[in-house]
């Protein structure tokens, strides 16, 4: 091997990359628009949920249930008549609908339960899960409330002491902005070294490699480190100028730490994109086999869910996933701040799985070339 085919094969990537116009949009859009976009979208959390009353009983406990809704959990409430609760919960412009019925305050006082009617668009999955219990607990609350007059805190038996660490605000732009880097990294290695491969076989430019005094491995470690680097300057772009930047989430660890993960990472997903490239015949079957690759490996990394909430079986395969010991790595760094004398065992996985990814496709990219000999 010579060391200047492989860092003239790198710049030549760049240079056919930068010709790209396509490629180019998608690496500009995956690290700034679409982890702005993961940051600030929560599709978990009850916020600023549309709900209307209305109030039968006109009463000092409703109004008091009234005033209980407020931001950032839920909009303003709107006061509507019976009549006009299925129109608007049709038109989508309530996700509840609460019905306080009349002579509520009364029956409250004399010791009955009166029922109130709750009408939830559940086409709104995960705010109607969690907001029915959010004013459940609101009625609860501030009947209770009432009928005693006054607050009270009872003295529990046990008493919790909470520390949130990591983050204090429970902000979920921290976790989406920061997962969505680590998901790209992985999407992109993999997309730009396949791509660059197909690429050179639909323009025909293989045939002309296989008469130059170059070896595979110099063909395919110059594809590897070019692929990587724009991907290591992007996500490091990404995570300075948009996630501490724009988004101002703290980064609790090393960045020269987490980049240096992120390089050994690199190494290993350029390997498989330059594997499955020699697998797609062209850029549509590429696409497809993505779809077969990609998902399960972003899904069951740990990025999405805890991997502890995964069977034990999916828990062992996925360790052969180099984007999971990355996905640990990240998080400690990033979230908690570790060192390397805590990351280290994930540095040596990623360094190993990608060692016998480079090996298994530089095999299947010699056989390839041999085969369009």
């Amino acid at each position: 091997m010579r060391a200047a085919n492989v860092f003239h094969f790198g710049i030549k990537e760049l240079r056919s990359l930068l010709r790209d116009p396509i490629m180019l949009v998608l690496i500009v859009y995956a690290f700034t628009f679409a982890i702005y976009t993961a940051a600030t979208v929560m599709p978990e959390t009850l916020h600023k949920a549309a709900i209307a009353i209305v109030d039968e009983d006109r009463s000092q406990l409703s109004a008091r249930i009234r005033d209980a809704f407020y931001p950032p959990y839920f909009l303003p409430p709107v006061l509507i008549s019976r009549a006009e609760m299925d129109a608007r919960m049709d038109a989508g412009l309530d996700t509840f609908a609460l019905d306080i019925p009349p002579n509520f305050q009364r029956d409250v006082l004399a010791g009955r339960s009166p029922a109130v009617q709750l009408n939830i668009d559940a086409t709104r999955t995960s705010q109607a899960f969690t907001g029915s219990g959010y004013i459940h607990a609101i009625i609860s609350s501030e009947t209770a409330a009432f009928l005693e007059g006054l607050r009270t805190n009872p003295v529990p038996a046990v008493d919790l002491s909470l520390r949130v660490r990591f983050n204090p605000e429970l902000n979920k732009s921290w976790f989406g902005g920061v997962m969505k880097i680590i998901d790209n990294v992985t999407m992109l290695s993999i997309i730009l070294t396949g791509a660059a491969l197909i690429r050179e076989r639909e323009h025909g430019t293989v045939e002309h490699l296989l008469v130059m005094p170059v070896t595979p491995f110099e063909i395919m470690a110059g594809k590897v480190w070019a692929m990587a680097l724009v991907v290591l300057a992007a996500s490091a772009c990404s995570l300075l100028l948009v996630v501490q930047g724009l988004l101002r989430v703290p980064i609790e660890g090393s960045v020269p730490l987490f980049l240096a993960g992120t390089a050994i990472h690199l190494f290993a997903a350029t390997s498989l994109g330059i594997f499955l490239g020699t697998v797609a015949r062209s850029m549509p079957q590429f696409g497809l086999l993505l779809m077969l690759v990609l998902m399960p490996l972003q899904i069951l990394s740990g990025g999405t869910t805890p991997r502890e909430s995964m069977p034990d079986l999916i828990q062992l395969v996925m360790l052969a996933a180099p984007n999971t010991h990355f996905v640990m790595l990240a998080q400690a760094i990033l979230y908690r701040g570790a060192g390397f004398t805590v990351v280290w065992p994930q540095f040596m996985s990623l360094a190993l799985i990608g060692s016998i990814l480079f090996i298994f496709s530089l095999a299947r990219f010699r056989k390839t070339l041999a085969a369009m000999a």
